[in-house]
């Protein structure tokens, strides 16, 4: 039983993971930035803690402080929500040495899944299929005589994490000459490692991704899949479940690959196994693991009537699943938009300042804001940018993008510009409404023609 819970983050997840601990008994201890003390997870939490200054790497991105304050506190498990620390082995690692649970796989299973180089081997182990690709690439000559053997169009890949970091398209020799550089050097920028992959681009792919909970022992749940396609330079603009673009067959093999995967490493707790799916060949190919809750989960919880937060804390503190597969009942559609302070009129410029006006209109069923954002509050510059996630949950998609649309429509923000005119622009799409779109529609497509009606 986890009786005092360290969270290791902040904004909406982190006050996701509050009233969860709360829901379940469990005391809640937060650490925040200087820039966070006024934050509503921090008036909801039961104990503050002020771990650092407000940039992310003397706060959220200080291991050793983070540990120290869970010990100091008397805490006996820590969540690290998603992003900062919540995939790097070595926090989990450390949690481990001073006898706190972490929320999440074990160390040694982060650091199996987290090299991507090294879940690429797990995979083929696996019998799971892959686009062609590379091992370490370790000069620009290297890459082009290893993408004369595999073809073009390739795609550059940091090994050591995600998020879109390192990764370019390059249709020619000359195109990847003029970006490996660069691709490896913001790699290293964003992980401390430049160390890059190639892999086969396909042309016009969809981002499918699986949600998983395991128990630590080798039995692994899914909660279906989600349709992440929709993305701007990487970056997931809209999510949706189930993927209507899976044929049946396709839609039972993934969900058996991503359980085939982790199920021989005994995974633990949350995850997701993300798949690039080609609608021509009605094929998948691995991708990468997520070892950790992702933003996009809220949209999996709605199809499932599940809290995912809350069964990865009773998951941590039970060391079982407290349900089984057959359990797990899918109902209608779900769609998710991520609501940015940036503007896309200025090239997704980021907009720090404070709310004046903030209303979403979500008294329905099948409607849920999770945002930890009020009229009043500051939106700091240190962080990323995503202030709220809106979801709508209805019978089928076609009435869940209505729906969607209608609430957008309504959406009131001031004090800081945001993305919604362009959510508004992206959900009255014809493609978007027929779902003929790919994971680069969004810079071929979207943006220009958003653009231009301005």
């Amino acid at each position: 039983m986890i009786r005092k819970l360290f969270i290791a983050n902040r904004g909406e997840i982190a006050l996701r993971v509050v009233r969860a601990a709360k829901k379940l008994g469990i005391h809640s201890v937060l650490a925040v930035s200087t820039a966070d003390r006024e934050s509503m997870a921090a008036k909801e939490a039961d104990q503050v803690v002020v771990v650092g200054p407000a940039p992310a790497r003397s706060s959220y991105l200080n291991g050793p402080a983070l540990v120290h304050a869970a010990v100091t506190t008397g805490c006996d498990a820590l969540h690290p929500g998603y992003g900062f620390l919540s995939e790097r082995a070595s926090f989990a690692k450390l949690c481990e040495d001073q006898g706190i649970l972490f929320v999440g796989p074990r160390s040694e299973t982060i650091e199996a899944v987290g090299d991507k180089l090294a879940a690429r081997r797990l995979a083929t182990t696996a019998g799971i299929p892959m686009v062609s690709g590379t091992g370490k690439v370790s000069s620009t000559e290297e890459a082009l005589s290893t993408a004369e053997r595999i073809g073009y169009p390739v795609i550059t890949k940091a090994s050591a994490g995600g998020g879109g970091r390192g990764m370019r398209v390059a249709r020619n020799a000359s195109e990847l000459r003029d970006s490996f550089d660069r691709s490896s050097q913001e790699a290293l920028e964003a992980f401390g490692d430049g160390t890059l992959y190639l892999e086969r681009f396909v042309e016009r792919a969809r981002h499918i991704e699986v949600q998983v909970l395991g128990d630590g022992h080798g039995e692994v749940l899914h909660f279906g899949e989600r349709d992440c396609t929709l993305q701007r330079r990487y970056q997931k603009m809209m999510e949706e479940a189930p993927a209507i673009a899976l044929s049946e067959g396709a839609r039972q093999r993934i969900h058996a690959a991503a359980i085939g995967l982790l199920k021989p490493l005994k995974y633990r707790n949350a995850g997701t196994v993300e798949f690039l799916f080609d609608p021509d060949r009605d094929e998948f190919y691995f991708m990468e693991v997520n070892a950790r809750i992702q933003v996009e989960h809220p949209v999996s919880e709605m199809i499932c009537g599940v809290d995912l937060i809350e069964l990865q804390l009773q998951v941590a503190a039970l060391e079982k699943l407290p349900l089984q597969q057959s359990d797990i009942r899918f109902n209608g559609h779900a769609v998710e938009l991520r609501i940015l302070a940036e503007d896309p009129r200025r090239d997704f410029q980021p907009s720090p300042g404070r709310l004046t006006e903030w209303h979403f209109d979500t008294n329905s069923d099948g409607r849920r804001l999770d945002s930890a954002m009020h009229v009043g509050a500051l939106v700091p510059p240190y962080y990323d940018s995503m202030i709220g996630k809106l979801l709508v949950h209805c019978n089928n998609r076609d009435e869940t993008m209505r729906t969607m649309l209608s609430v957008v429509q309504g959406a009131r923000i001031a004090g800081i510009r945001s993305n919604v005119e362009l959510l508004r622009f992206l959900l009255a799409h014809p493609d978007v409404l027929k779902n003929d779109v790919d994971t680069r529609w969004a810079e071929r497509v979207l943006m220009p023609q958003f653009l231009q009606a301005q």
